[in-house]
C-alpha cells in the first residue's frame, strides 16, 4: 500500500490539506503490480464468480468500498453509505418450460423447445404466458424513417408476432446501428405487435454461432424492481420473445413469397434492407416462469471537486463489478472468475481513483466512482442508478466507462466507442496521443458495441459518454492485437478460463488505466462540459435541448 494511502486512512484531514497545498497536479505512477493485485483478488475462486445477488459479489463490493475508504473518498450511496441497494427480480423457466410451435401453410405443427432450436426468455410479468398469432416478417424490424429505415411501411402487425433479422443492415454507422438495434422491441410494441422471434443473418450466425448461445438458454434472467415492487420491462407489450435457430427459422418461412435464403442474400449486401411481408405461418409462444426477489449493491464514492464554480458538476468513472458466478453442471472448472470481464475494468477504475488522490491537486469538477452490479443481466445496476441517481443527473457532465479491455498484448491503438458522438472523442484522442497510442475506428460496427455496456444507460438520459477498448494494433506497429482479441473472444469470453491463468500483460494494463485517468482528468478540469455533436443520433434521441458542438470536418481518428 502506498504511503499516501496509509496517511489517508489514518487522517482524512491530511488528505484534504495535501490537496489544498498543492499547486499543480503531478503525473501519478501506474504500476503493473498495483493493477494486478486488484484483479488477483477480484478474480479469485474465493469470490465464486461475483454473480449479482451472491455472497461472492458482496465480498467484491466490500473490497471496492474499502479501497474507496482507504483513499479518503466520500461515501455516495444510500444514507451516507458506500452502497446503493439495487432490488432485483430473478426469473427462470418454470416446470412447463418454454416452446415455439409453428403451424405451416398445410396445417402441419412443429414444436421447438427452449434449449434446442429456440431460446425463449422467461416472463417478468406473468408465470404462465401463451401468445398465439399470425406472423409477419419485418426485415430488420427498425422503424426510424428519419434515418432511412422504414421496415414497417405497409405492414399491419397489430396483434401479430413479428419475425425480424438480427442486427442492422451492413454498412450502418456504428453508433446509429447500435442505437436502432437496441430499440427494436419498443418499435414492435409501438406498432401493436404482441410477440417477437429473431432469426439470424448469415453474418450474425458467423459472429455468434448458435452453439455459443445454447449454454444461456436455461439460465435465469433478471430485471430491476420499481419502488412499488413491480418489475421493470422495457417493452411490456411484447409478451413473449424468442431467438430461432435454422430449423425453427425455416419453419416460419414455409410457403413464404420470399425464401429465408433470399432474405439473407439481400441482407449480405452492404446497405441491403430486406422488405417485410406477411408470413403464412401461425405461431404459438408458450412460457412458464417462476420469480424470486433479491438485492445486490452498486458501490458509489465521490471525490469532491475544488473549483467553486464547477465542483457541483460531476464526472462519472465506472465499471461493472459482477460476472457469471458458478455453474455446478459444468464439467471441470465451474467458476466464471471474470478476470478480464470485468475485474480489469474495476482495477482500472480503482487505479484511476488512486491517481486522482496522488496527483496532488483535486480536480475542478467532482468525480463519482461507480462500481455497478448486474451488468451481465442486462445493464441493470447502471440503469437502476440512472433511474435513482445518488447525485442529480443534470449535474453529470460526462461518463468514462471501463469494461473488459483485452490486455493480453501491449496495445498500440484504442477504440473509443462514442468518439464520433461528442467532444469526448477529441479528449480521448489527446489522452491516448500523450503516451503514443492512436485512436482507431470501430473494427466491427455490426456488433453494436456502444449500446452493450453500462454507459449506454447514461446516454439514454442525455449524458455524453465514452467507453474504451484496446485496438487491433500492437505497440511495435504490428497487428498482433487482432489475434489476441480473437483468442480471448473465441476461447475465454464468458468461460471459466477467463481467469488469472491468461497471459495478461500487466504493463499494458497499467497503460490502459493511465489513458482513462487522462481522459477523466481533462473532462474534470475543462472549462466547458462535454457537448454532443450537432446532428448526432443519440443527442437527437435523448438530449434534444442540450448544447451542441459543431462536428469536426475530419472525425477524430
Amino acid at each position: 500500500m502506498h504511503a499516501f494511502v496509509r496517511a489517508a486512512v489514518a487522517a482524512g484531514a491530511l488528505f484534504s490539506a495535501s490537496f489544498a497545498s498543492a499547486q499543480a497536479p503531478q503525473e501519478p505512477q501506474f504500476t503493473p503490480e498495483a493493477f494486478r493485485a486488484h484483479v488477483a483478488f477480484l478474480a479469485d475462486d474465493l469470490l465464486e464468480g461475483r454473480e449479482a445477488g451472491t455472497r461472492g459479489y458482496d465480498m467484491a463490493a466490500h473490497y471496492v468500498a474499502r479501497q474507496f475508504e482507504s483513499l479518503g473518498l466520500t461515501p455516495a450511496g444510500d444514507n451516507g453509505t458506500w452502497f446503493q441497494a439495487v432490488p432485483l427480480q430473478e426469473r427462470a423457466l418454470g416446470a412447463g418450460g418454454a416452446s415455439l410451435t409453428v403451424t405451416g401453410a398445410r396445417g402441419v405443427y412443429q414444436t421447438f423447445r427452449n434449449g434446442g432450436d429456440v431460446i425463449i426468455r422467461p416472463s417478468a410479468l406473468t408465470t404462465e404466458e401463451k401468445v398465439e398469432a399470425g406472423t409477419v416478417f419485418v426485415g430488420y424490424g427498425i422503424d426510424a424513417p428519419a434515418h432511412g429505415f422504414d421496415d414497417y411501411r405497409g405492414l399491419d402487425v397489430r396483434g401479430k408476432i413479428v419475425v425480424l433479422l438480427s442486427g442492422t443492415p451492413r454498412g450502418t454507422p456504428s453508433e446509429l446501428g447500435a442505437h436502432l438495434g437496441s430499440e427494436k422491441y419498443r418499435m414492435a410494441m409501438a406498432r401493436g405487435a404482441v410477440g417477437a422471434v429473431t432469426v439470424d443473418t448469415n453474418l450474425s450466425a458467423r459472429v455468434f454461432p448458435w452453439a455459443k448461445r445454447l449454454p444461456y438458454a436455461p439460465l435465469p434472467r433478471m430485471t430491476w424492481m420499481r419502488p412499488d415492487g413491480t418489475p421493470f420491462v422495457e417493452a411490456p407489450g411484447i409478451r413473449a420473445a424468442a431467438a430461432a435457430n435454422e430449423p425453427a427459422a425455416q419453419a416460419l418461412f414455409v410457403g413464404a413469397r420470399t425464401s429465408l435464403a433470399q432474405v439473407r442474400a439481400e441482407a449480405d449486401r452492404v446497405g441491403g434492407k430486406p422488405k417485410g411481408f406477411p408470413l403464412r405461418a401461425r405461431a404459438i409462444l408458450q412460457v412458464s416462469s417462476v420469480h424470486r426477489t433479491l438485492s445486490s449493491p452498486n458501490v458509489v464514492a465521490l471525490l469532491p471537486g475544488s473549483d467553486p464554480a464547477l465542483k457541483n458538476e460531476v464526472v462519472v468513472v465506472m465499471g461493472h463489478l459482477d460476472h457469471l458466478g458458478v455453474r455446478p453442471s459444468n464439467p471441470g472448472d465451474k467458476i466464471y472468475n471474470g478476470a478480464m470481464d470485468n475485474a480489469t475494468g474495476i482495477a482500472a477504475m480503482l487505479e484511476t481513483a488512486r491517481a486522482f488522490v496522488e496527483s496532488g491537486r483535486r480536480p475542478k469538477r467532482s468525480i463519482l466512482f461507480l462500481a455497478v452490479t448486474a451488468e451481465e443481466k442486462g445493464l441493470l445496476g447502471a440503469e437502476y442508478f440512472t433511474e435513482h441517481p445518488t447525485v442529480p443527473l443534470a449535474r453529470i457532465a460526462g461518463v468514462v466507462n471501463i469494461d473488459m479491455p483485452i490486455l493480453t498484448y501491449d496495445f498500440g491503438d484504442i477504440v473509443a466507442f462514442g468518439a464520433d458522438s461528442s467532444t469526448l472523442g477529441a479528449v480521448a484522442e489527446r489522452a491516448a496521443g500523450r503516451i503514443g497510442v492512436k485512436l482507431s475506428p470501430d473494427p466491427a460496427p455490426e456488433q453494436g458495441t456502444f449500446t452493450r455496456s453500462d454507459h449506454y444507460t447514461f446516454v439514454r438520459k442525455g449524458v455524453p459518454s465514452i467507453y474504451l477498448d484496446t485496438g487491433l494494433a500492437d505497440a511495435a506497429g504490428g497487428t498482433s492485437g487482432e489475434a489476441a482479441i480473437e483468442t480471448f473472444v473465441s476461447r475465454h469470453y464468458h468461460e471459466p478460463s477467463d481467469d488469472m491463468s491468461q497471459p495478461i500483460d500487466w504493463g499494458a494494463a497499467a497503460k490502459f488505466a493511465r489513458i482513462n485517468w487522462l481522459i477523466a482528468r481533462e473532462i474534470a478540469d475543462g472549462d466547458e462540459r462535454p457537448r454532443w455533436y450537432q446532428g448526432d443520433v443519440f443527442a437527437d434521441a435523448f438530449a434534444r435541448d442540450a448544447p451542441r458542438a459543431a462536428r469536426p470536418v475530419v472525425a477524430a481518428r
